[in-house]
């Protein structure tokens, strides 16, 4: 879909409104083509709606104004951008698109913060299949007289006494953990966005 630029009388107001345009256009280009369009419309009629109202006013003070109410792209999409991508890889279940949408918004609260650590927990796991299949005797659910000593790499030095618990099952074991913490944590996604909207 075309969308329609702003016409403007003067020519400094079409060279200001085209530069914030880009540059919406420019943090937005990680987002699918139709959400590109919808922040770029939003944007477009509140400040088509300003030139409309200006009721006399020069039309580069009006257009101004209204850029320095609508803020800075680079600042003020970036939640909305995250959310986004967070709403991508809810319904995509890709977890690219959940950990641009981390990297983008960690500073923006504990829940990404928690979110951040489940994912690393992850590929964690994922790490620890290939792991398993170079160093076998390395990897693996270790322990020590009837007590859990830990779980993942292990190396031969610190193995006295040491058993390694789930031997050949340890990859199935970690496909089937994998598979369930995603799918939880994807749940707790959609949970969070879900509360968000209320």
């Amino acid at each position: 879909m075309k969308i329609e630029n702003i016409k403007f009388s003067q020519e400094a107001s079409k060279r200001v409104y085209n530069d914030y345009m880009k540059r919406i256009i420019k943090v937005t280009d990680s987002l699918s083509k139709r959400d590109q369009n919808d922040v770029y419309m939003e944007f477009n009629s509140h400040i088509f709606e300003a030139i409309q109202h200006k009721n006399g006013a020069d039309e580069i003070d009006v257009l101004l104004n209204i850029l320095e109410k609508l803020g800075i792209p680079e600042e003020v999409l970036k939640p909305l951008i995250a959310d986004k991508k967070l709403e991508q890889a809810t319904r995509t279940f890709n977890p690219i698109h959940i950990l641009k949408a981390l990297a983008l918004n960690f500073t923006n609260g504990l829940s990404y913060i928690v979110f951040f650590f489940l994912y690393i927990l992850l590929f964690g796991f994922v790490f620890l299949i290939p792991a398993k299949i170079i160093y076998p005797s390395e990897i693996g659910m270790f322990y020590r007289e009837n007590s859990l000593l830990f779980f993942g790499w292990s190396n031969k030095a610190n193995q006295n006494g040491v058993t390694e618990l789930l031997g050949n099952w340890f990859i199935p074991v970690m496909l089937t953990s994998i598979f369930l913490f995603y799918v939880f944590t994807t749940f707790l996604l959609k949970l969070k966005k879900t509360i968000n909207q209320k």
